[in-house]
């Protein structure tokens, strides 16, 4: 089936960045390139999530080594035309967000934001000009001690989640329920949806936002998002036809 627009990943993570990333930076931006997209947001856990980086080091070496996926892949993609895009996934206790529209030097300047609440995350992100989006909301895992909603912080909610889709990947077992629940979720508050793979290697697993056009940088897609511009949203359901790999087009 034929998808017209340009296809875009919005949650993904490196191994460089992320303790349970099975891949590098580069080898996940040949993959998505490879694949059809057109671009990546790269997504590593943050500080209190399974980061990579080590914990014990000062926050400017901290966020020099939680951004050395993101750099590879932005490198790798500049070499293969792939897009590639700065956001991360914070963690509490289980509940995570994605947030967007931020990059490196924000992360230097705002040590506050490693142990903001919920509530203190939300105010940081929009005074710096970025988003919130809560991710995979609905999903049970054992890693996720409880459901916890957030709607007075968060700006979106990621409806699909790739990974929920899949046998052995983070939801134990895996679930539609969860994307429906998200949805659900999403149209009660009147929120815009994202949808992303929640990849951790190059094992595809075709998630992502179509998008009619070419997004600019990071900060495009956060307009995109809030102004509902995405043409589709993909669940994982379907994989991107081979005749359509080419040039970041499906």
């Amino acid at each position: 089936m034929k998808m017209n627009g340009y296809l875009y990943e919005t949650h993904m993570h490196t191994s460089e960045g992320s303790a349970c990333g099975q891949n590098t930076g580069a080898e996940m931006a040949r993959a998505y390139a490879e694949h059809g997209y057109a671009g990546i947001i790269v997504t590593d856990h943050f500080f209190y999530g399974n980061t990579a980086a080590d914990r014990k080091l000062p926050w400017s070496q901290w966020v020099d080594a939680f951004c050395l996926g993101y750099e590879h892949a932005k490198a790798e993609g500049g070499k293969c035309g792939l897009q590639v895009f700065f956001g991360w996934e914070s963690g509490y206790d289980g509940t995570e967000f994605l947030i967007y529209g931020l990059d490196k030097e924000w992360l230097l300047a705002h040590p506050e934001i490693r142990d903001a609440s919920v509530e203190e995350q939300f105010g940081l992100i929009h005074a710096g000009g970025g988003i919130v989006c809560h991710a995979h909301p609905y999903r049970e895992a054992s890693y996720i001690s409880e459901i916890r909603l957030f709607p007075k912080y968060v700006d979106a909610v990621e409806g699909m989640n790739a990974a929920n889709y899949v046998k052995g990947r983070k939801a134990d077992p895996p679930c539609l329920e969860y994307d429906k629940r998200a949805i659900a979720y999403a149209e009660k508050y009147h929120f815009p949806m994202t949808a992303g793979s929640d990849q951790h290697s190059t094992q595809m697993l075709y998630g992502g936002m179509v998008f009619a056009r070419k997004l600019k940088d990071i900060h495009d897609f956060t307009h995109a998002v809030m102004a509902r511009e995405a043409v589709r949203l993909l669940d994982g359901s379907t994989k991107v036809p081979e005749e359509y790999k080419s040039a970041g087009r499906v």
